[in-house]
């Protein structure tokens, strides 16, 4: 989910400095499994760049870059765009990035497409109100076709009259043509008291077995699912593993952290947290990066990285409502937290992909942030290596 822009510009420019409190379930555990014998990843900064403010490329507005992957059939990085048509048709961008171990070299991006409806035709602005825009915010490049898979978190309206419009992984071409959709589970689908929040639906998606399994989480709890985290309790948020036709293998609750610091009591806006991007790893298909990012009006964000896995997780895909019952969430451990990384800015990192291998042995991360094309916010590619 993207944060607002009215929001953005109220909040003010703080960064948390506060140590990081260690991470705790955000529901109870009976039963809890016994630990693994893999230790969780570590992770080191490698460098970062920051791209100009509304960089016009090709006649589009680079900015809301919400997701990133890296293309193993180019070599290049594919990154989708948040413009939900305000400024140009929904679109994605190519790039090439120059990374190794002394840091990011360079971001160019090298070409832009929009993302397509079946029809051929271009996605409408929301302010048409006809019920057929998106809210693009992840991407990922299928590594068994090199098509592109993304997922959009429609839009719940606040208020009776504006038609609902449902979350979706949609399937493209790299010129932007439609391919297809994936067949999300039931409980993904918005009703008037069941299933994702306004801005917390389909934000993070992955591939995972060789490209056989899909997974993708919700950025917030369902509704049937409890309340969103406050400065007293976290929340669980559900983890979708399927095939690539849709069927569900496995449903499973990933606990996300309670808010870390009080509001600014004269702010409108009340804090945002959630799961904007999940990775996994490539020789594990139980295991995955999630990435946590949270935003407290006066206090600014706090972006966290775990090392996650469902092994040993309940299995709620049966589940109506986790309210109350005895689940085993999924097992996470600190990978990063980005204040200790000595970035120049924490901003609204959320998107996150494997980059190469390092000579040291270690493996990359490379992962972006959406600045919501606010001039007080930044597109900053930050480099992790992991090991």
């Amino acid at each position: 989910m993207s944060a607002s822009l009215i929001r953005r510009a109220c909040a003010a420019a703080l960064l948390l400095t506060s140590t990081l409190a260690p991470a705790v379930a955000a529901a109870p555990q009976p039963g809890a499994p016994a630990p693994e014998s893999k230790r969780a990843a570590q992770a080191r900064l490698l460098g970062e760049k920051i791209v100009p403010y509304k960089l016009d490329f090709l006649g589009t507005t680079v900015g809301g870059l919400s997701g990133i992957d890296r293309d193993r059939c180019t070599g290049e990085y594919v990154l989708i765009s948040d413009d939900r048509s305000f400024l140009q048709p929904a679109r994605v961008y190519t790039a090439r990035l120059d990374v190794d171990t002394d840091g990011v070299h360079s971001v160019d991006f090298t070409g832009t497409r929009p993302l397509l409806q079946p029809d051929g035709s271009v996605y409408p602005s929301p302010a048409l109100g006809d019920g057929k825009a998106i809210d693009p915010e992840e991407i990922r490049v299928d590594p068994l076709k090199c098509r592109y898979w993304w997922g959009q978190e429609g839009d719940r309206p606040p208020v009776a009259g504006p038609p609902v419009i449902q979350p979706s992984v949609e399937i493209s071409d790299p010129d932007g043509s439609h391919r297809g959709r994936l067949r999300l589970p039931e409980n993904y689908t918005i009703t008037a008291d069941r299933g994702p929040r306004r801005n917390q639906a389909v934000e993070a998606l992955t591939f995972g077995a060789r490209g056989t399994v899909v997974t993708s989480a919700i950025e917030g709890p369902l509704v049937q699912d409890g309340p969103v985290p406050d400065l007293t309790h976290g929340a669980l948020v559900r983890v979708t593993q399927q095939t690539r036709a849709g069927r569900v293998l496995g449903q499973f609750a990933y606990p996300i952290e309670k808010i870390f610091a009080e509001s600014d009591p004269t702010s409108p806006w009340g804090p945002d947290t959630g799961v904007p991007s999940i990775l996994a790893f490539p020789d594990d298909p139980a295991r995955y990066l999630v990435l946590e990012r949270t935003w407290v009006a006066g206090s600014g964000y706090k972006i966290r990285l775990y090392d996650a896995t469902t092994r040993g997780a309940t299995d709620v895909q049966a589940m109506d409502s986790l309210v109350d019952r005895p689940v085993v969430p999924m097992r996470k451990r600190l990978v990063a937290d980005f204040h200790t990384l000595g970035l120049s800015t924490v901003d609204n990192t959320e998107g996150m992909t494997w980059g190469p291998v390092l000579p040291s042995g270690e493996r990359s991360l490379i992962l972006v942030s959406d600045d919501n094309f606010d001039k007080d916010a930044v597109t900053q590619f930050v480099a992790l290596a992991l090991r």
